[in-house]
């Protein structure tokens, strides 16, 4: 399977989900976010790569996700091995999603 790829263009494209959550509740989340892509994501057509992210101040979980185009994230989104995990985040978490494509890249 590919690993994240971070080049400009169309494909693959890139979602980013912000997760705001209790601080007692990131882990949980994490948690929550990890089983969803093993158990489900990963096994859809065109998933990429999914990173999961915790910020400092534990107030937030950020997904950044890849999927091979538009179209197959949004069958990952009606698919119903997923609705059982994202209820579960929804649960604990209000969450953001939107697809992305990337646009610039500097390196050193």
């Amino acid at each position: 399977m590919p690993s994240a790829t971070i080049n400009p263009g169309t494909s693959p494209v890139t979602l980013i989900n912000v997760f705001t959550v209790e601080p007692g509740k990131q882990d949980e989340l994490v948690q929550i976010l990890s089983e969803a892509t093993e158990k489900a994501m990963k096994r859809l057509p065109g998933f990429v790569s999914a990173n999961i992210h915790k910020s400092l101040d534990g107030t937030r979980v950020v997904n950044y996700a890849q999927w091979r185009s538009k179209d197959d994230f949004e069958a990952m989104v009606k698919h119903p091995e997923v609705a059982p995990h994202m209820k579960a985040a929804g649960a604990i978490a209000k969450f953001e999603p939107h697809l992305y494509a990337v646009a610039a890249v500097h390196t050193v």
